[in-house]
């Protein structure tokens, strides 16, 4: 690293409160020196003098920066541990269901999880707060628009059921649209509600620091209810969990003690 990325951090953490330095470094460098050259500015000074007069290039910026990658029922099989075992388990211990869809991209995982409420006859007591970083993301998730691409891994008869298909388009159906609610929220730095029965965070923390993983474990520790559930993605599995109030019951699934 070096002098003008270091005042670049600084810059973006001032005008946003993302904190550049909680995130792999090698890893961001990398991912953001290419965004820069390809915009065609030599150093980070200028790219960020840049930001400040183009939203375009900022929102650009926010983009590279978060993980917007995801399809419905993405792994399909650690889905059908929360169809078949999670949100039976859900539907019994609490009247209001609440949960929440951490870094959720365009919207493919709160649908998801807003469809399995309706398979389990609950849509109706849960609610699911989506939140991510980027702004034009959620705008994009509130449409809740989506291509044959983003459905491959979606079984067929919920394919047909949630969705109105227009041309090479699908639309998420109004019933399951208001049940969720999208809003921006930082992980490293915003409050986290309380009281949740379900928290779903995936494929996010193989880009943070263990300092960063550690903060963000807590918070979600204690958002969750005593009994809720934290899922989270195939190549994070939690270390210690019991530091968190937590403990494994199926892979990659871990309960509030």
């Amino acid at each position: 690293m070096n002098g003008d990325y270091d005042r670049f951090i600084n810059n973006i953490y001032e005008k946003s409160n993302i904190n550049l330095r909680l995130y792999k470094q090698t890893q961001m460098f990398r991912r953001l020196t290419t965004l820069r050259d390809k915009r065609g500015y030599h150093t980070f000074g200028d790219y960020y003098r840049a930001m400040l007069q183009d939203e375009e290039l900022y929102e650009e910026f926010l983009n590279r920066i978060t993980i917007n990658v995801s399809d419905f029922f993405r792994n399909q099989r650690r889905w059908e541990v929360l169809k078949q075992n999670v949100f039976p388990r859900l539907a019994k211990n609490s009247q209001r269901i609440k949960v929440w869809s951490a870094a959720c991209a365009a919207g493919e995982e709160p649908y998801s999880l807003a469809m399995i409420a309706d398979h389990s006859g609950i849509l109706k007591r849960t609610s699911v707060l989506a939140t991510d970083l980027d702004q034009a993301v959620l705008a994009r998730a509130r449409e809740g628009v989506y291509t044959n691409k983003s459905l491959r891994e979606l079984p067929l008869p919920f394919k047909e059921k949630y969705f109105e298909q227009l041309g090479d388009r699908y639309y998420v159906l109004p019933k399951l649209k208001k049940r969720v609610t999208f809003k921006r929220h930082n992980l490293l730095e915003d409050d986290y509600e309380q009281g949740f029965d379900l928290i779903v965070c995936r494929n996010v923390f193989i880009y943070f620091t263990d300092e960063a993983k550690h903060i963000i474990y807590k918070q979600f520790s204690k958002a969750l209810r005593s009994g809720g559930v934290l899922f989270v993605g195939s190549t994070e599995q939690i270390v210690n969990p019991q530091r968190y109030n937590l403990k494994p019951t199926e892979t990659f699934f871990y309960e509030k003690c």
